[in-house]
Parts: structure tokens; sequence; C-alpha cells
């Protein structure tokens, strides 16, 4: 057990992350900014088969947390007179033939209706494959080092029907934040990585994020990675930490630690990043799941809101959550053992919403009043 604590004793924080481990996690790092200061605390393992715990602010592989700062990027580009929230995307990139009717501001939503290019999960409970992602199992082991082109998995995309009329409906679909990237350096003439260091990076100092296109390293200090799969028969579980994340792309390549998530969630909620009305804009969600321009609006435990994006990327996860003017946050690092079958999505959600509990709801009460106690 590794805990840091700055004018807090928060023991139920401990534990459940300690409960998160026995539920399956290789390992779990939090770290919880309030009222009263800051709370650290990691459980379980750097590394299957060693006993060092994972790193307080090691790296992560983000996952679909990458979306809030792509989509940051893109409203500061619009803030710029670049980009037109409500312009159609054609208008950026008429290479690939959009439906016109699809807007920025669609893509940054979810509400444009293409397919998603690692697969489309549809109500009847079928699945309609898209590039070897992680729900191939041992397809994706085996290409983890190809890199794809952004170009490439949005035209495999857009070969597919959509699957509605775009601004009709919402399916989250990591096509969106391809688009979106492509529509970034389209406009800049720059990279997205080298305007993402302009616009946020550079600024927030966050010395610990990255932005890659096909790199496979991870920096040091990290947790390892894991995926399961079958083969001849045999279980195999192989060390995936290092890989190429171009098969995601922009829908969930960054890598970070939670201190600097940390640092651009309550940045950007806190006006440092957008002008009002744009921040505004991005926290206002859509009517089906609750979806701004980037990131979730959900209703926080006994009444308020909380905005947030979590992210899982191949036996990495990140946890990003904050309270609407960024004064209280919780972020996290996960490592655990991935596979096709989504195998630790149920303790995943169930973990996630009691430390939700925990930090925003009635768990704060009942935690301060056992600080208290011990002081």
């Amino acid at each position: 057990m590794s805990v840091t604590l700055t004018g807090q004793v928060r023991p139920e924080l401990q534990k459940i992350i300690e409960e998160m481990v026995d539920s399956g996690f290789v390992g779990v790092t939090l770290r919880v900014h309030d009222e009263h200061g800051e709370w650290t605390g990691s459980a379980g393992l750097r590394e299957l088969g060693r006993i060092e715990e994972p790193p307080i602010d090691g790296h992560v592989r983000i996952g679909s947390n990458t979306k809030t700062f792509t989509a940051t990027v893109v409203l500061q580009l619009v803030a710029e007179g670049r980009i037109g929230l409500d312009t159609a995307v054609d208008d950026y990139l008429p290479e690939f033939g959009l439906d016109p009717r699809i807007t920025v501001r669609m893509l940054l939503q979810h509400t444009s209706g293409v397919f998603n290019f690692t697969g489309e999960y549809f109500e009847d409970g079928t699945f309609v494959p898209g590039i070897p992602a992680t729900p191939a199992g041992k397809e994706w082991v085996d290409n983890r080092f190809h890199t794809y082109r952004p170009e490439e998995l949005t035209r495999l995309a857009l070969s597919k029907p959509a699957r509605f009329e775009p601004g009709t409906d919402w399916s989250y679909a990591n096509t969106n934040y391809v688009l979106a990237r492509l529509l970034i350096e389209k406009v800049t003439g720059r990279s997205v990585a080298e305007e993402m260091q302009r616009l946020i990076l550079g600024p927030l100092g966050l010395s610990g994020t990255i932005q890659p296109t096909s790199e496979q390293e991870i920096p040091e200090p990290h947790a390892h990675a894991y995926y399961r799969y079958d083969e001849d028969g045999q279980t195999r579980t192989v060390d995936v930490t290092r890989h190429n994340p171009s098969w995601i792309s922009s829908g969930g390549d960054m890598i970070s630690t939670t201190q600097d998530l940390h640092t651009f969630i309550s940045a950007l909620l806190g006006g440092k990043l957008l002008p009002a009305e744009l921040l505004a804009e991005m926290c206002t969600p859509e009517a089906k799941a609750g979806y701004g321009l980037g990131v979730f609006v959900q209703e926080a435990p006994g009444g308020g809101t909380i905005i947030t994006h979590n992210g899982g990327m191949a036996g990495h996860a990140a946890l990003m959550y904050s309270t609407p003017d960024g004064s209280t946050t919780l972020t996290a690092a996960l490592n655990y053992v991935d596979d096709a079958d989504l195998s630790m999505g149920e303790a995943f959600q169930k973990a996630t919403q009691r430390l939700v509990q925990e930090v925003f709801g009635g768990g704060r009460a009942a935690s301060a009043e056992a600080a208290s106690q011990t002081r």
C-alpha cells in the first residue's frame, strides 16, 4: 500500500482501490484533489510476477480521454476563427466525400452517424468488425505493431453504411475523432501533436503527456499492460505495454499521468483554455447519452453535475472526473489484463461508480467524519 496525504485522511479511497485489485485489476493509482487538498494512493502490481506497486504518477495510455484533449484543440481553433463549429466537415475535408450534413459539432458530439472503424456493437447484440482492434483477440496481438494512417481508418469507416442520418441520433464512434484530427491538421497545416503542444501541453506545462502517431514506446515510469487471448486451445497472456497506437489514432492514442490529467481537466473547466461561451457549448449534453463536445455530463451522486471522460487502451485505462468548476477532481490510472470479451468491463463500471460516490457523492461526508475521528 502506498499513500500520500496532504491534509486529509481517506481510508475509504484506499480500501476501494485495494478492492479493485481484488476484483481483477493488476494495479491502480488514484489522485483526488478537493477542498481538503490532495490525496494519492496505489494498490496492486506494477508488473505481473513482480512485487512493486504501480508508480504514483506513472505514464499510462489514456484511451478515450484523448477525445477530450482533441475536442479542446478543435474548440480552440473555433475560438481562433479557423474552424466553424456548425460548418460542414466536407467543406474542410472534401477528399472523403462525407455527407454534407455532417458538421464539426456532430463529430465532437458523436451524432454524425459514421461507422466506428474499430467495430460496431448493435442493440440486438451483433458486432460488425472494423480493423483488427482489441475485440479481435489474437488478430489484434499479431497486428499490434502495424501502422495505420488516419486517412486509411477514415476510408474504411466510410465504406460501411452509416448508422443513422446525421444529427438524428447518438452513437460513439472513434471515427469522429480521427476526422477531427484530420480537420485540425488540414486547417493548421501542422500535425495534431504540434497543435496539441501549442494550445494545451505547452501552456499548461504537461510534460508527462504525449500525443503519439505510431511511436511504440511509453516513457518510464509506467505500469505494464496485458492482453489475454486463445490460441490452439491454450490461453495466452502477453505484455502489450509497448505497441503501435495508430490503430486507434485520435480516438484514444495519448499517454499521460494522473497529475497531468488533473491539471488539464481543472484548467479546462476553470476557463483557462476556452472562452466561456465555447466551454458552455462543450458542457451542454445531448439527450441520449449525456455527451457534450468531448466530455460526458453526468448527474453527481446526491445532486449536482460532474464532467468526465474515461478510456481503456489494451490493458491500460484512465479515469478523469471533475466538478464543473474544476475545483474537485478524481484522476486514476489502471493496468489490467484485457481480452476480446472485455472481461474487466463490469468490474471497471462498478469500481468507477464507487469512486465517484466516495469523492463526489455521499461518501465524502462519511469520509470526512472518519477523518475527523482519526486526527
